[in-house]
């Protein structure tokens, strides 16, 4: 080090005024001048400058030219700097250039998200022909579209955002060509000559793309694997794992790691634990989980209560920077399909060691707290300990012993009875506290699906939530309150579960809608919860109880993770983290580290050493981790504080990947099971109005498909986006949200996951034809458990990804919308992060039109599910020749 001073010395005064020199130094003896230096340098000379002025300006010497030079090929490559056709560097900003990713539309137009956060940049289908979905790019903005919003042009691909495309072969007079699952990825991809593999029509393969699309070719690429055939069981979820880009196999030194571990708890990992094998935890989860990550027990202390829970402790066994750590963090979160899990942890620690398995020692973190007869947490404490469950309940059997008194399961559970009654008290009070609190408590109603041998759906049933389930979702929420207390108490980073409250643009809409019912949002610029919970408590026992509720919970923000601790406005706490599941979560693995880092009077650094962050992250996390070397300390206060930042980031992607990964397995699994079902009627409820019509979800089956606008009656309909509905001009006929309707289902497309829906004859109660301006009358609407849309449910099929963008008009009578750049709302549950139990989603499509290009290939190329199930979607083309494919228009190859 002595040496680096001596020769840093040496160096000439301008490239030591490097602002991050300091950094610069760590790394080399004789160190270049940092991006950052750069990039300022270049500002301030406010003229572009080529290759031998920048090394005159900064005294590179003969010796350094080399390397240098490939300092600014990176910053080139990053997007950093640009060349103009003299071969001078300059900066993007300073050329009006916007750097960002192509967010791609199934109708071959796109955005451009820029990285600096700014407006959406809209790009024709000529601009996207030599870009795919997820490209990064410089762009320049060009002009205005029709609805005044900025269009660009690309002028340089960054970085290639598609190595591998899944998708299914089709051939088209003889040439096979490879149509990408992901819709949003518009073009076909070419078949380079000469391949190994000889594709089918039908097949679902992977290609590796050996040539990227162009301004004037198309991308082309050469079979790498070959998945089976489009209906073959399991194969969507096949699919599903390639075109999100979910990690599904574990590298072979995490397997290497996992086989290391002990198969039961030592008594050296006991030594400094509390040792609470007397008390008598139970687990108590659904009847299909296999892994138990918390375990609960309440006794009464003075007039208040004791209350523990116990969570796996996942970091003894998962330490920082192991192959371990690094697949966790990469995974972000475990992924859950319909009859499949990809865990974030190898299964002898998710099924294994770090499960909570009854009768067998196990190693965990305690959340021990004393809670009031008035439901607040007096105190509470942190501990290591090690326990052992005395029972693995399910939900249901805890209902039947304590709620509907079943004396054979009251038996059955014996001497642990009183025991569940202590966690029943215990939950009746942190009930009446939250109340207390205003958290806001949406009623809905979930789903779940039944498979038959084939592993298709046989039905899809109602799934209500009891009493037993509540009691464990109030224990662990006032775990993870407590674990956020102890880390801001400490002041120690973690990373925070925030939901942000409603924008003012949401809320404006939102009053402005509820005056129309004579209600009133109370709060003013900054509502609590607790003004929504009044508004839900008033409403709960009107017959249009389920369209107001559903307005009001599509104009909330989605959670995520961030250092920055906001509070979580739906639940209705200052601070809240995830501590209760670090076998499926990475967050709440950190959180564990931090809190045991803060027990041992030490700070815990998260390390990403190894990882490539998703996309989002990437600009953040080189920046972040460089200046995490410095050696001022605000700089590295701040640079932790960014790490911190860019793994909350990371974390929310991860998990809204596996979100929308299970989304396309429930959609396409519902699209098979209504294969059976076209040219039947339904009752259902209109689950969105939209500019192009309606998403009527059906009582009897749970599904959900489009009614286009132009099957909704001879009139030009008009749609309210204040109100949520389509009103005719002439016979000022509305459809509203959560109007009652009859339809009949006319076409099912597998390829493309669309449904679509005719208006059939209607029954007198069954009616919608309201006058225009007054509030549609609900009474009969809703039945006893009918299913609450949530807002991820009521996306339009045409919307790229979030609820609440507005439309974009297109030619032929289309309609689209933007990527928003609000976050979109969910369900509570989901809110508080906390285990679906089977929840199914219904369909939100993030894509086109149906039918538009994929479904006459879905019609042309054959499945191996069966004569009925593969002669459905053409038989059903010619059914929808008035009701659906005049809608449409003429069907027109992509691409």
């Amino acid at each position: 080090m002595s040496t680096s001073k001596k020769k840093n010395t040496k160096l000439p005064a301008v490239r030591r005024a490097d602002p991050f020199f300091a950094r610069e130094s760590e790394k080399y003896d004789e160190p270049l001048p940092s991006r950052e230096y750069i990039e300022q340098v270049l500002a301030e000379q406010a003229r572009p400058m080529d290759f031998d002025a920048l090394r005159a300006f900064f005294a590179i010497t003969t010796e350094e030219e080399q390397h240098f030079a490939r300092r600014l090929f990176a910053m080139e490559r990053a997007g950093q700097l640009l060349r103009n056709r003299r071969g001078d560097y300059i900066l993007p900003e300073k050329a009006a250039l916007i750097r960002g990713r192509i967010e791609g539309h199934p109708d071959g137009f796109g955005f451009l998200i820029p990285e600096d956060d700014g407006d959406h940049i809209f790009l024709g289908p000529r601009a996207m022909r030599e870009v795919l979905h997820g490209d990064r790019v410089l762009v320049q903005v060009i002009g205005k579209d029709q609805r005044g919003r900025p269009e660009g042009k690309i002028v340089e691909v960054l970085e290639r955002g598609n190595t591998r495309v899944i998708g299914r072969v089709v051939m088209e007079q003889g040439v096979a060509i490879i149509a990408p699952e992901n819709r949003r990825i518009s073009q076909d991809i070419l078949l380079a000559p000469g391949g190994k593999v000889k594709p089918q029509p039908g097949q679902v393969v992977t290609v590796e793309l050996t040539q990227q699309p162009g301004p004037h070719s198309k991308p082309i690429g050469r079979i790498v694997e070959t998945l089976g055939n489009y209906a073959d069981d399991g194969m969507e979820i096949e699919i599903a794992l390639r075109k999100h880009d979910l990690p599904f196999e574990f590298p072979s030194d995490v397997k290497a790691e996992a086989r290391k571990l002990p198969d039961l708890v030592r008594k050296k990992d006991m030594a400094g634990r509390e040792d609470i094998r007397h008390l008598p935890l139970v687990t108590i989860d659904g009847e299909t989980a296999k892994d138990f990550d918390d375990a609960v027990y309440a006794e009464k202390q003075g007039r208040g209560w004791r209350l523990l829970v116990a969570i796996a402790d996942v970091s003894h066994y998962v330490t920082p920077g192991s192959a371990l750590d690094r697949e966790g963090l990469n995974r972000g979160n475990s992924v859950y399909f319909p009859r499949r899990v990809i865990p974030m942890l190898p299964e002898k620690l998710s099924n294994g060691l770090c499960s909570l398995n009854p009768e067998v020692d196990r190693l965990c973190m305690v959340c021990d707290m004393s809670i009031s007869v008035s439901g607040e947490i007096k105190q509470y404490r942190f501990y290591p300990a090690v326990m052992y469950s005395h029972a693995r309940l399910t939900y249901n059997r805890v209902a039947a012993a304590l709620y509907d008194k079943d004396v054979a399961e009251q038996e059955r559970i014996g001497a642990l009875m009183p025991q569940l009654e202590s966690l029943d008290a215990v939950f009746r009070i942190l009930l009446k506290a939250r109340a207390k609190r205003g958290a806001i408590d949406f009623e809905t109603v979930e789903t779940r699906m039944i498979f038959n041998e084939h592993g298709k759906i046989e039905r899809i049933v109602p799934e209500s939530r009891n009493d037993a389930h509540r009691v464990i979702e109030e224990c662990m929420l006032a775990a993870n309150v407590c674990a956020s207390d102890f880390l801001a108490k400490h002041e120690h980073p973690t990373l925070y579960r925030i939901h942000e409250r409603p924008t003012p643009e949401k809320l404006e809409k939102l009053r402005s809608f509820l005056s129309e019912f004579s209600l009133s949002l109370g709060g003013g610029d900054e509502p609590k919860a607790g003004d929504f919970a009044k508004v839900i408590d008033k409403i709960r026992t009107r017959p249009d109880f389920a369209l107001i509720q559903t307005v009001m919970l599509r104009s909330l923000q989605q959670a995520m993770y961030s250092p920055d601790n906001v509070g979580h406005f739906g639940l209705a706490y200052d601070a809240y983290a995830h501590f209760t599941s670090p076998i499926r979560r990475y967050p709440d693995l950190l959180v564990h580290r931090a809190i045991k880092a803060v027990l041992n009077r030490a700070q815990y650094v998260p390390m990403v050493d190894g990882v490539e962050l998703m996309p989002d992250t990437r600009r953040v996390k080189r920046v972040r981790n460089d200046d995490a070397k410095s050696e001022q300390p605000q700089q590295r206060k701040a640079a932790k504080q960014g790490l911190w930042e860019s793994i909350g980031i990371h974390c929310s992607m991860t998990e809204r990947r596996a979100d929308e990964a299970s989304r396309d397995v429930q959609t396409w699994l519902k699209c098979f099971y209504m294969q059976d079902h076209v040219g039947s009627e339904f009752a259902g409820s209109i689950s969105a109005a939209t500019s192009f019509g309606i998403f009527v979800t059906l009582d009897e089956l749970f599904v959900e498909g489009l009614v286009h606008i132009s099957d909704l009656g001879a009139d030009y309909f008009h749609f309210d986006d204040a109100r949520h509905e389509l009103v005719g001009e002439r016979t000022g006929r509305r459809f509203r949200l959560s109007d009652r309707v009859r339809v009949q289902v006319v076409r099912v497309d597998l390829e493309t996951r669309k449904i679509d829906f005719r208006l059939a004859e209607e029954k007198p109660e069954e009616k919608v034809g309201k006058a225009a301006g007054k509030p549609t009358d609900q009474s009969g609407g809703r039945r006893g458990k009918e299913k609450v849309a949530r807002p991820a449910e009521q996306v339009s099929a045409a919307q790229p990804e979030a609820a609440g963008a507005a439309l974009v008009p297109r030619r032929g009578g289309k309609v689209v919308k933007p990527s928003a750049q609000d976050d979109e709302p969910v369900s509570w549950r989901e809110l508080a992060g906390l285990p679906a139990d089977g929840m199914v989603k219904v369909l939100r499509e993030a894509e086109g039109r149906p039918g538009v290009g994929r479904s006459e290939r879905a019609a042309r190329t054959p499945s191996k599910s069966g004569a009925g199930k593969a002669k459905s979607a053409p038989r059903t083309s010619k059914t929808t020749t008035k009701s659906g494919e005049a809608a449409r228009g003429k069907a027109k190859r992509r691409g």
